[in-house]
């Protein structure tokens, strides 16, 4: 089994999302999220996916896409940072790529279906790294993080979205 990062393995600003995570086996979490998520989002409408709680918020499918997007740089860093790569990473700009993902264009089914898809190709690079390298570090965003680290900034990152989700999107 994993074991939970220890602070000095991320930058500060990750504690919220590493909080999040219960105690347990990261794979059966990570696995747990992807059915609580396909569940919830194939229940709802395109206009429930076209839905901001506030303006200037994101709509459902954006909040959606950035879950994608996160995921997939995380999992890259992740991988890179457990193969031993020492090349520094660079950060991205959330807002950017939500803008640029055009999220609100596809259809809600599309972005569920990918979601699943993102998911189960970062479970699969999870199974696949040998336990000796969860404990290497990189540089990701000018700052040093562990593999083990990466793995539950993920799972965090989508408690935190889902939380919000529940919480201001769907009552």
């Amino acid at each position: 089994m994993l074991k939970r990062p220890l602070e000095n393995e991320y930058p500060s600003y990750y504690n919220n999302y590493l909080k999040l995570v219960p105690s347990g086996n990261l794979l059966e979490i990570l696995e747990g999220q992807l059915t609580e998520a396909v569940t919830l989002f194939s229940g709802l409408s395109e206009e429930q996916g076209n839905l901001a709680y506030a303006n200037g918020k994101w709509t459902l499918k954006e909040v959606i896409g950035h879950m994608i997007d996160t995921e997939r740089i995380m999992s890259y860093r992740l991988l890179r940072i457990s193969r031993g790569d020492k090349s520094p990473l660079a950060g991205f700009s959330e807002e950017d790529y939500a803008f640029e993902g055009k999220f609100t264009q596809r259809l809600l089914t599309e972005l569920v279906e990918e979601l699943q898809t993102v998911r189960k190709s970062t479970i699969s690079l999870f199974r696949g790294i040998p336990e000796h390298a969860w404990a290497r570090s990189g540089t990701a965003n000018e700052l040093p993080v562990t593999a083990r680290a990466i793995a539950y900034i993920i799972a965090g990152h989508d408690i935190h979205h889902m939380n919000m989700i529940k919480e201001k999107y769907i009552q």
